[in-house]
């Protein structure tokens, strides 16, 4: 995108990116999952399983995921594409147990590989 000083373009920008949030967040089923520490290690946590039983991503119905990292600071990423990022982590290193007594398991999946 070229730079442009022009106020009314501008203007016409961001309304085009309200519009377009506002249709992504319109009647939509948004998974939201706040994780503070997650801008320090710089990982988020995705659950697929508990207790031997599919659960979290698995079995979301949402369109999307929020991630509130800080007060400041969300992500929203469609479903299809965080299910997509963390097959390719399943079997590996980052495929770990966690949760109450280390009953579940799940991703730790990179913020990078979000943004």
């Amino acid at each position: 995108m070229n730079y442009n000083s022009d106020f009314r373009y501008d203007l016409k920008l961001g309304q085009l990116g309200e519009k377009h949030l506002s249709n992504i967040l319109s009647n939509k089923l948004v998974e939201v999952k706040t994780d503070y520490k997650a801008k320090k290690t710089k990982n988020i946590y995705i659950e697929y399983e508990s207790r031997n039983k599919p659960s979290g991503i698995s079995i979301s119905q949402s369109e999307f995921y929020a991630f509130i990292l800080s007060n400041e600071t969300i992500l929203l990423i469609e479903t299809k594409r965080l299910k997509k990022l963390c097959r390719k982590y399943f079997g590996t290193n980052r495929d770990i147990k966690g949760g109450d007594n280390n009953t579940s398991k799940g991703i730790i999946l990179p913020l990078k590989d979000i943004i």
